[in-house]
């Protein structure tokens, strides 16, 4: 079968397509064929060598959807042709040692896959299989919301980078939840989209004075700031939070190098709040929204598996308007 696999870091030529063996699902296991896998700015960071990753070659891609090809002997619940998706960590998030796919473990971007029960969700029927193979940026998205920062209906929230695959997602989840939602995304087309997808304003971020404009309209700043980007909006971030408001993080995409006055954190009782990924109630819990409230995920294209170079490049070009698919079948 085929597999993306890397057998060093560095630039897009590390990228291969190689010939391995189908595996073979081990008693608490299912095998999937996979039919979507997903491109995230994970997936590139680990093609460009993280600290921690696990050992070469290794297999990115950390989500996927697919249909079930078997299942071990311990496995109650699947059947063969049952669709998929993939919960894309192994252990307890709240643990040290839990592991991400395609990150320290082999991933999901092949033609087959084996993984543990627990580790695939049965897909929801509003979910085309597309829609289904994105995983790893709602469950993200949702547990920064809700799990973290504790999101309550009239809050106001600001999410930035709302055209990413996690931001996109926060950007519904919190309307979905009755907050008044602040986007900001990299141009003016984005910025459309981002309020085409329920949220009550946008800006772009690459205007200088983006967060002088959304001041002058939100004087007392936002109750929670969904932010991912790291360094180049830092600063504005902070001076946007409001009294007792909570800033939620989960990247550095820009850089991971921030400048902080304490002050300002305790005199206004503010919270700064780390997240990753999410458990796997998290997971349910999404799931059991999303299929509430009928959201479904942004995607913005879909490339051939064989295309994988072109689909590393759209990405880090920030072309995309929502979620990168691999295609398999």
């Amino acid at each position: 079968m085929k597999s993306i696999r890397i057998h060093k870091t560095g630039s897009l030529d590390v990228l291969q397509i190689d010939e391995i063996e189908r595996p073979q699902p081990l008693a608490h296991e299912v095998l999937i064929q996979v039919h979507y896998s997903t491109i995230n700015h994970m997936d590139l960071w680990v093609r460009q060598g993280l600290p921690g990753m696990g050992e070469l070659p290794l297999t990115l891609g950390c989500d996927a959807s697919g249909l079930v090809e078997e299942s071990g002997s311990d496995v109650k619940g699947f059947q063969k042709g049952d669709s998929v998706m993939v919960y894309p960590l192994l252990g307890d998030v709240l643990s040290p040692h839990f592991q991400i796919l395609g990150e320290h473990v082999n991933g999901v971007h092949q033609q087959y896959v084996a993984l543990p029960a627990q580790n695939l969700f049965k897909i929801p029927n509003h979910f085309s299989m597309q829609e289904a193979s994105n995983t790893l940026a709602p469950l993200t998205a949702w547990r920064m919301l809700f799990t973290k920062a504790q999101l309550k209906k009239g809050e106001t929230v600001l999410v930035v980078g709302a055209t990413s695959g996690v931001g996109s997602a926060a950007v519904q989840f919190a309307k979905a939840a009755g907050a008044h939602v602040v986007a900001t995304a990299g141009s003016a087309a984005k910025c459309e989209a981002v309020l085409k997808l329920g949220a009550d304003e946008a800006y772009n971020h690459y205007d200088d004075k983006w967060s002088q404009a959304v001041k002058s309209k939100h004087a007392k700043g936002f109750d929670v700031i969904f932010e991912h980007v790291g360094e180049a909006v830092w600063n504005d971030c902070l001076r946007l939070l409001a009294w007792h408001g909570r800033l939620v993080t989960c990247g550095a995409t820009s850089g991971p190098m921030v400048t902080l006055d304490l002050r300002h954190i305790f005199i206004k009782q503010q919270q700064i709040l780390g997240s990753t990924l999410g458990t796997l109630n998290d997971m349910q819990a999404m799931l059991d929204f999303s299929n509430e409230h009928k959201i479904k995920p942004l995607i913005s294209d879909v490339f051939e598996f064989h295309q994988i170079k072109e689909a590393h490049q759209h990405m880090h070009d920030s072309k995309h308007l929502g979620k990168v698919l691999l295609k398999w079948v």
